[in-house]
């Protein structure tokens, strides 16, 4: 057995794409599909769902998993020691976020609990709402962070997944100030939309119903739904797209962006996986309550 076999198990575990991790992995995808199957040989069973789209992980590979993670950790502590490297003490801990969270959220964050935790390692994975939930569930990861608003329900076991509200934020309707007296002289405003299904996208169905929404028509689909490609749009004078105002904060403050609606409040949530206790792992979770009741 290898040890890039484990790197390779994990790396797919996270992306949940064969052609994604190998290049990631800087091999093509045949050697990269030989690799993990010379895993599965060598442990006896099959870890991944290859007849899912995403790949999923099987149940012995959801067992597995924290196992690779631990091996893998202990192998380049060990190395690291041997070099004369002073390695952590501290622990690390697995993150998945939303996309927009992890660029406004999770640094500031992560920030808030060195005074009482020091310094803590993180491995943190940007993916939309629905990877989010799965890389939780397939036991790869400690924690979520993700939005969430009542008129949404979260797909997780909550004897399982427990929660703490961490933050708030709202849902506003932006666009170009540049542009947006010339779309109201029209008539009804370019809507710039999300995928179907994305959580924003949900969202924003619910806002366009508000009252005092304006009246849009779809200008603009993001098939990635990812919110920081939608700010980019409207500032480029393409239509309305209703953003976490903590991602456009700047360009509203700057006068480039403007709000055109009421606002949707929304919460930030910390999921965790309640399976997954480790000593970093409830030292964050005691923080992140704590950091709640001052939030």
């Amino acid at each position: 057995m290898e040890l890039k076999w484990l790197e390779d198990f994990l790396s797919v575990a996270s992306t949940h794409s064969f052609s994604r991790s190998a290049e990631a992995r800087n091999v093509t995808q045949s050697a990269f599909s030989r690799r993990i199957r010379s895993l599965e040989l060598w442990l006896g069973c099959e870890l991944l769902d290859r007849s899912t789209y995403p790949v999923s992980l099987t149940a012995e590979g959801r067992a597995f998993r924290e196992s690779a993670e631990e091996i893998v950790r202990l192998c380049y502590q060990s190395r690291a020691g041997l070099a004369g490297r002073k390695t952590p003490t501290q622990g690390m801990i697995a993150l998945t976020a939303l996309h927009t969270l992890s660029v406004t959220f999770v640094p500031q964050w992560l920030s808030s609990l060195r005074p009482s935790l020091g310094q803590i390692g993180s491995r943190v994975l940007p993916e939309n709402y629905a990877l989010c939930i799965q890389a939780l569930v397939d036991g790869g990861y400690d924690f979520l962070l993700t939005f969430h608003h009542p008129s949404i329900p979260v797909p997780l076991d909550p004897g399982r997944f427990p929660f703490v509200t961490v933050g708030q934020d709202h849902l506003a309707a932006v666009a170009s100030a540049a542009h947006i007296d010339d779309w109201r002289a029209a008539g009804p405003l370019p809507l710039l939309q999300y995928s179907r299904g994305s959580f924003l996208g949900l969202l924003t169905s619910l806002a366009q119903g508000q009252p005092g929404a304006p009246e849009t028509f779809v200008a603009h689909v993001n098939e990635n739904s990812m919110a920081e490609a939608m700010k980019f749009m409207a500032l480029e004078g393409h239509g309305v797209a209703w953003l976490p105002r903590s991602l456009a904060a700047a360009e509203i403050a700057a006068g480039r962006l403007q709000v055109v609606a009421p606002e949707m409040p929304m919460d930030i949530r910390l999921y965790r996986d309640g399976t997954r206790s480790r000593p970093v792992v409830e030292r964050v979770w005691q923080a992140a309550q704590g950091y709640s009741e001052n939030a």
